[in-house]
């Protein structure tokens, strides 16, 4: 007679609540975030590099657990945003940080961008940094909620950096702008105030 081995008999008996809690709940949907109806941001050079090496991370990291990747979200609000339109020189867009740590009874969240301008021999001329945090009250109510918690904070946390970047992009790589909007606001006003849902140019 075959027996089961009891380390495997565990994770099916704890895994009987789960299924039976969650048979008749409606799936959550976990779309990434779409930044195609926002105001693009033209850059004077002939390319735009954007780095695929994800930033390393530590043993505690939980952005792994995440719908949508909070360095795969960041690489794509660049892909989308960014747009180079010139004859030389080049750019390239950095993933530094993304990561979400859980401290207690609450998610902390890190992100950190580098967009880096050089010419097209490799001499870098300019760069600018954006960085945001953001925490999240976090209830360990299974894997389910604990993807709703994650979905929620990056989401939280690009609403931010949607503002902060271009910001920190419009401020620091003025000269390197096809067109320099003159109302470009602090990062500390609320994301209505900033360009975001004008219209495409």
């Amino acid at each position: 007679m075959t027996t089961i081995p009891s380390r495997i008999l565990l994770c099916a008996l704890m895994a009987l609540p789960l299924a039976a809690c969650g048979g008749d709940e409606k799936p959550r949907s976990f779309a990434a975030p779409d930044y195609s109806n926002l105001r693009k941001v033209e850059l004077n050079v002939a390319n735009i590099d954007i780095d695929e090496h994800d930033p390393p991370v530590d043993a505690r990291d939980m952005s792994l657990l995440a719908p949508n990747k909070p360095a795969d979200v960041l690489r794509e609000m660049a892909r989308t945003r960014l747009v180079p339109n010139a004859s030389s020189g080049h750019a390239v867009f950095t993933v530094e940080q993304a990561s979400v740590v859980l401290q207690r009874d609450k998610l902390l969240g890190n992100m950190a961008v580098r967009l880096e301008v050089s010419t097209s021999d490799g001499l870098r001329t300019g760069f600018a940094e954006a960085r945001v945090t953001q925490t999240h009250d976090y209830e360990n109510d299974g894997p389910n909620a604990t993807r709703a918690a994650l979905d929620d904070l990056i989401n939280q946390m690009m609403t931010k950096m949607n503002v902060e970047f271009i910001y920190q992009v419009r401020r620091s790589l003025r000269s390197y702008l096809m067109t320099t909007p003159t109302d470009a606001p602090a990062p500390s006003q609320p994301i209505q105030s900033e360009d975001l849902t004008a219209p495409k140019t």
